[in-house]
């Protein structure tokens, strides 16, 4: 197993900034100790009825990067996301900073580049992307050092990044009382995804975790932040000791009862581009709509 550099002394600033149409929650991480932040799992607003694009939800980040005389370095993805579009380069254009993402990004660009039927103009080497990260590969948040864990599963190119003391997890886990992402996506598989939430749970207990999405179960109130301690003990799908059996089964037997999310169609389609919005031979921004292909 890959040794990771684990600093849980060094506390960063964490700013949570929530999507409410998505259930997304995005964030600005700041190094406590320079004028260095990035920002993980940037919204793009979209009325997909309408077909139209906006930018509600990056333009308040940028505007806290900006009220904190902040500098962005890095612009994460955890993953290409199925539920939400990225700011990524939007957020580029007004901030600078690398965009960053698991390099098995090739594997989700190859699958959906069939499944939408893109031509040769689409390349499939994760060229849109500024840096594609390796399993313990680390980058640079001014003096705060990040690394990168491969937790796929949920995907085949989800990544958690820690950030000193915090954790991004992206969709590897939810809250305690969320339990954990389906695993029926293309390349997707529950049990690799216990095996990467293992990964997850075998850092030390007081780590920080901070989730991509939450849905508020039961009624209560929109949570993001929790520890691996708190998972280890709470989660429902994985916490106290269940087995790899258990979760298989059971994420198994729920996925099948999930219906596909509302954006995944223009989400894969804008995330596997690092967030670029596809255009047609004319070059005017456009979507397609694969008839029976998910």
């Amino acid at each position: 197993m890959t040794a990771y550099p684990v600093q849980i002394d060094i506390k960063p600033e964490v700013e949570a900034f929530f999507d409410e149409a998505t259930n997304t929650i995005s964030y600005i991480v700041k190094d406590p100790t320079s004028d260095a932040c990035a920002i993980v799992d940037s919204v793009m607003d979209i009325d997909y009825a309408a077909g139209r694009i906006t930018y509600g939800h990056a333009d308040a980040m940028i505007a806290r990067v900006k009220d904190m005389s902040a500098r962005l370095e890095w612009i994460i993805e955890t993953h290409v996301h199925a539920d939400h579009l990225s700011a990524a380069p939007y957020i580029q254009q007004h901030l600078g900073g690398k965009i960053g993402i698991g390099s098995k990004i090739l594997v989700v660009q190859d699958t959906f580049g069939k499944i939408f039927n893109e031509g040769t103009e689409f390349q499939r080497d994760g060229s849109q992307f500024d840096a594609l990260f390796e399993d313990g590969d680390t980058y640079q948040i001014g003096n705060l050092q990040a690394f990168a864990m491969y937790t796929p599963g949920h995907t085949p190119a989800c990544m958690v990044h820690v950030m000193g003391n915090a954790a991004f997890v992206g969709d590897t886990l939810f809250m305690p009382d969320g339990g954990s992402a389906r695993a029926d996506f293309p390349g997707g598989d529950a049990g690799v995804l216990y095996d990467s939430i293992q990964k997850v749970l075998a850092l030390p207990d007081e780590m920080r975790l901070f989730m991509c999405h939450d849905y508020g179960p039961n009624g209560r109130d929109i949570q993001w932040e929790t520890t691996v301690g708190d998972e280890k003990a709470h989660n429902i799908h994985v916490g106290g000791g269940k087995t790899k059996a258990e979760f298989v089964k059971f994420r198994t037997e729920r996925d099948a009862q999930l219906a596909m999310p509302k954006l995944i169609i223009p989400s894969l389609q804008v995330n596997m581009r690092a967030g670029a919005v596809p255009t047609d031979k004319d070059g005017r921004p456009m979507l397609k709509v694969p008839v029976n292909g998910l």
